[in-house]
C-alpha cells in the first residue's frame, strides 16, 4: 500500500449553486469475466443455431414448403436477439473505468477489469483512474511585498469520482490545469519571497508549508470535478528578470554584512583572550593607552580584507 500523503477531496462542493450538475459515482450493474464468457458462449451458440434456422427457413420458403416462413421469422428473431445482447459486453483495462449511460441517463461506473457484462444498449466512456501529473506554466505574480516573482508547480492527481469528472465539468483535464494555476497565483500573493515577518512563511524558506497550502487550495477548487490531489510541489521559483539583479545585490550585501559581523565577533574574542593571556602570564605590563594601541593593531590585522604590512616601532609611544 502506498504511503504517499493524499489530500482528501470533499464529498460535497463547499459552494453549491443552482443548476450545477449534482451527481456521484455509483457501481453499474454487471458481471465479471467468468459470467461474461459463459454468456458469450451461449450467445455464439444461439447465433449459430439462428443462422441455421434462418437458412433452412429461407430454403424452405423458396421451395414453397409449408412452415418455411415461420422458420425464417424465428431465425431472423434469433439473429436479432444475440446482436442486441452483444452490446452488453465491454472490455475494461487495468487503470481504466467505463462510465455507462442508457440513452443519456447515467446508470453507473464499471471498475471491474477484463471482459465485463453490462446492461444491453448502454454506451460507455472510458475514464482513466491512473495517477497523472503535469507542470503548470511559469507565471509572473507579485508576492506579499509586491516584488514580481516567477513561479511554477507540479501537480500530481487522479480521478476519484468518475461521474463528476465526466458530467460536472466540460473537460476535467483542462479544468484542473486552469484551477491549479489560479490557486498557485493566489497562494504566491499571500507570502513574501524572502525575509518573512513574524508569523509569516516565505516562498523560498517555507517550501513545504507553501506546497501543502497550495495542495489544499487546489483540492478545494477541483472537488466539484471529482478529482483527488495527491501532491503539489513548487518546481520553479525566482525573482522576475527586471528586479533579479537588484535583489541579487541585496542578497550579496546581506551576506557580506553577516560575514563581517562574524569576523568582528571573532576578532574581539581573540583580542580579549590575547590581552588576558598577556596579563595572566605577566609577559608585559600595559597602561590604558598601550592596551588601546594593541587592541587597535590586533583588530586591524584580524578584520582587514587585505594582508597587513607590519611596522616596527623602535621608539616610544610617548615620544
Amino acid at each position: 500500500m502506498s504511503t504517499t500523503p493524499r489530500v482528501v477531496v470533499p464529498q460535497q462542493d463547499p459552494v453549491p449553486a443552482e443548476g450545477r450538475v449534482d451527481i456521484a459515482e455509483r457501481p453499474a450493474a454487471g458481471a465479471g469475466s467468468g459470467a461474461a464468457f459463459l454468456v458469450l458462449l451461449l450467445l455464439l451458440g444461439l447465433f449459430g443455431v439462428s443462422i441455421a434456422v434462418f437458412v433452412a427457413g429461407a430454403v424452405a420458403a423458396d421451395r414453397g414448403e409449408p412452415g418455411g416462413v415461420p422458420r425464417l421469422v424465428v431465425g431472423a428473431v434469433g439473429l436479432i436477439i444475440p446482436l442486441l445482447l452483444f452490446t452488453s459486453f465491454t472490455i475494461v483495462s487495468p487503470g481504466q473505468t467505463s462510465v455507462r449511460q442508457f440513452f443519456g441517463r447515467y446508470i453507473g461506473t464499471v471498475r471491474r477489469t477484463g471482459l465485463v457484462l453490462v446492461p444491453p444498449l448502454t454506451s460507455g466512456k472510458k475514464v482513466s483512474i491512473k495517477v497523472h501529473n503535469f507542470e503548470t506554466n511559469e507565471i509572473k505574480v507579485n508576492d506579499l511585498d509586491g516584488n514580481p516573482v516567477e513561479i511554477a508547480a507540479i501537480v500530481v492527481w487522479q480521478v476519484a469520482d468518475t461521474a463528476r469528472a465526466v458530467f460536472a465539468v466540460e473537460a476535467y483535464e483542462d479544468f484542473i490545469k486552469a484551477q491549479a494555476e489560479s490557486a498557485l497565483r493566489h497562494v504566491a500573493t499571500t507570502h513574501p519571497y524572502d525575509e518573512p515577518g513574524p508569523g509569516e512563511t516565505s516562498l523560498r524558506g517555507g517550501t513545504d508549508l507553501v506546497s501543502a497550502e497550495l495542495a489544499e487550495e487546489v483540492a478545494a477548487r477541483v472537488a466539484i470535478a471529482g478529482l483527488e490531489i495527491i501532491e503539489v510541489r513548487i518546481s520553479s521559483l525566482a525573482y522576475a528578470p527586471e528586479i533579479a539583479q537588484a535583489m541579487l545585490q541585496r542578497q550579496q550585501a546581506g551576506a557580506v554584512i553577516a560575514a563581517r559581523e562574524q569576523i568582528v565577533e571573532g576578532a574581539v574574542t581573540m583580542v580579549d583572550q590575547a590581552l588576558k593571556r598577556l596579563e595572566a602570564d605577566d609577559i608585559v605590563s600595559m597602561d590604558d593607552e598601550r592596551r588601546a594601541q594593541m587592541v587597535s593593531n590586533l583588530l586591524v590585522v584580524l578584520c582587514s580584507d587585505q594582508r597587513t604590512q607590519p611596522v616596527v616601532n623602535t621608539g616610544s609611544l610617548y615620544a
